[in-house]
Order: C-alpha cells, then sequence, then structure tokens
C-alpha cells in the first residue's frame, strides 16, 4: 500500500510539473505569436476613428474595453481563468451589441424581467461608475423618476440583458459621479424617450467640462477628501478642512510602485488585446455599419 501511494503522489506531482511547464511555454510563446500577429493585422487594419494606419491600435482598446485587463492583484490573478473569459466575453459581445461608452455617457438599457418572464423594462440614464474586470465588470446608471433619484447596477455581461444604446457618448472630469447623489435633482434627469445624438465618423469622443454644484450639508460621503474636478460648491467648516488637509496624500501620485501595482504593464495589455483584436475589429465593423444604416434617411420623390 505505501508503495502505491508512492508512486501515485510521484505521477501527481510529474502531472504538475507537466502543466506548469506547458503553462509558462504557453506564455512565453504565445506573447511572440500574438505579437507577430499584431504587427501583421496592423498593416492592413485601417482605424475607425481616425482613418488612417494606427500602429498602436491594441492600445486604445484599454480605454475602449476596459474589462478585457484583469485584475492587477497578483492573488487574484489566474491566466487560464482569464483566456476562458476573455473567448465567453468576445462570444457574449457576438450577441449583444455593447456599445463605447464612459463615465458620463447616456445610456438605455433593455432587459428581461427575471421575476416576470415574457416582461421587458427599458431603464435610461446617466453612467456615474463603471467597475470590475472580466465577467464580473459592470456599470451604475443613475435617473430621476418622480422627484426620487433612481440607481440600477447592471452587469455587463448579463445574459437578461437584451440591448444596450448609447444615446449621449461623452465623458466627465472624474472617474465616477457619484456625487451626483448630493447635488440637484436636474442634473441627473434625462427623458426616457431621449433620442440618440449620434456624432460624426472620426469625430473624438467629447469631454463634458461642466461643474455640478453640491447641495447643502450632510452629505453621503465626505467629498471635501476627494480631488472633484467636476464638482463645486464644497462648503465645509474649519475643522473639517482641517481634517480633509490631514487625510490628503498627495505624494501618491509620484509613487510610481503604487501605480505599477495598480496596473497591468503595456507589454501584457498588448498581448491581452493581440488575442481579442480580429474579433472586436470585426465587431467594430459591423456596428459602423448597422449605425450608417440608422442614420441613413432615404429622399424623397419630387412631385
Amino acid at each position: 500500500m505505501p508503495i502505491i501511494m508512492k508512486i501515485l503522489s510521484h505521477k501527481t506531482r510529474f502531472g504538475l510539473q507537466i502543466m506548469r511547464t506547458l503553462t509558462k511555454e504557453t506564455r512565453r510563446y504565445s506573447s511572440t505569436i500574438s505579437t507577430q500577429n499584431l504587427e501583421n493585422n496592423n498593416q492592413n487594419t485601417i482605424n475607425v476613428n481616425t482613418g488612417s494606419k494606427d500602429e498602436t491600435v491594441s492600445l486604445d482598446y484599454r480605454f475602449v474595453y476596459p474589462e478585457f485587463l484583469p485584475d492587477p492583484n497578483p492573488l487574484h490573478r489566474n491566466y487560464i481563468r482569464e483566456k476562458l473569459e476573455r473567448m465567453d466575453m468576445i462570444a457574449r459581445r457576438s450577441q449583444i451589441d455593447i456599445p463605447e461608452f464612459y463615465v458620463g455617457s447616456i445610456l438605455a438599457v433593455t432587459y428581461s424581467e427575471p421575476h416576470a418572464p415574457g416582461k421587458v423594462n427599458k431603464f435610461v440614464g446617466i453612467c456615474i461608475q463603471r467597475k470590475g474586470c472580466g465577467l464580473r465588470a459592470s456599470f451604475l446608471l443613475r435617473n430621476v423618476i418622480d422627484n426620487q433619484g433612481v440607481e440600477v447596477l447592471f452587469n455587463m455581461y448579463d445574459p437578461s440583458l437584451q440591448k444596450i444604446d448609447c444615446l449621449r457618448l461623452e465623458k466627465r472630469l472624474d472617474n465616477e459621479l457619484l456625487y451626483l447623489r448630493d447635488a440637484p435633482l436636474e442634473y441627473s434627469t434625462f427623458p426616457f424617450d431621449m433620442d440618440a445624438e449620434l456624432l460624426p465618423l472620426g469625430s473624438p469622443v467629447p469631454i463634458n467640462d461642466i461643474k455640478v454644484p453640491l447641495n447643502p450639508r450632510p452629505w453621503l460621503e465626505r467629498w471635501e477628501r476627494k480631488e472633484l474636478k467636476g464638482a463645486t460648491n464644497i462648503i465645509v467648516c474649519q475643522r473639517r478642512y482641517k481634517k480633509a488637509v490631514a487625510h490628503a496624500t498627495p505624494w501618491e501620485k509620484y509613487d510610481l510602485m503604487k501605480i505599477y501595482r495598480e496596473t497591468i504593464p503595456e507589454e501584457e495589455q498588448k498581448d491581452i488585446f493581440a488575442e481579442v483584436q480580429s474579433s472586436l475589429h470585426d465587431l467594430e465593423i459591423v456596428r459602423h455599419k448597422q449605425k450608417h444604416i440608422r442614420t441613413f434617411v432615404r429622399p424623397k420623390k419630387r412631385g
């Protein structure tokens, strides 16, 4: 019996060594192969936004598709799981059009009600937060209904989502707009019958530099401790102002190691997006063709 256990344990260790070796070799050779494919694709790929050849098209994808980048925490990394998730994300995007949007864009989401079979709802709101990576990516929409702020959290790759439309594509000055909860309601009110505002082909994403005044205290969070660029009227007493100054960490923006630990290296970003570049590029072509069909107006015959 001990001899059999030793043989099994030896085979198990040998199998694990083979798996580790294959994983390392796959990562090593996949990066070189994907880089070669990226260079070959860049020679024949035309940038849809600028109309010219783009040598770093994969680096632009980190802003358009941030959920394809994994969690930078090494304790949460698993290369096999991440690869499988990217395959599932591409398969889901082939079934539903997930447009380009940022925090501050106006979205209309059509989804099926899980507790009422056959019922379909639609929610329109401004994106105030976008977080998560992989299949756990989500975005938070906010709108005002009957003088009451309503927020709905959607999982981006939820099968219950039937349609996602970007009614107004724009950016804001801040990465999160959670301070709209303590702002006047008119800054979060959008009609449900809002028409889509299509940008001309090749135009950059506009940046809305609006300054939102906050309501008087009390607030849901200590906004004076956050460096908000799009909020004004942050008036606090001297005691709270001193506490905000004491808790401030202006040196963190110069901490290169902290920035490195919170981001994915550029070389790894190239490998990730080179893996899914061809699929994303084909989906972008289909999306722009559909947008052209929607904007086309057939001329009327003159009598």
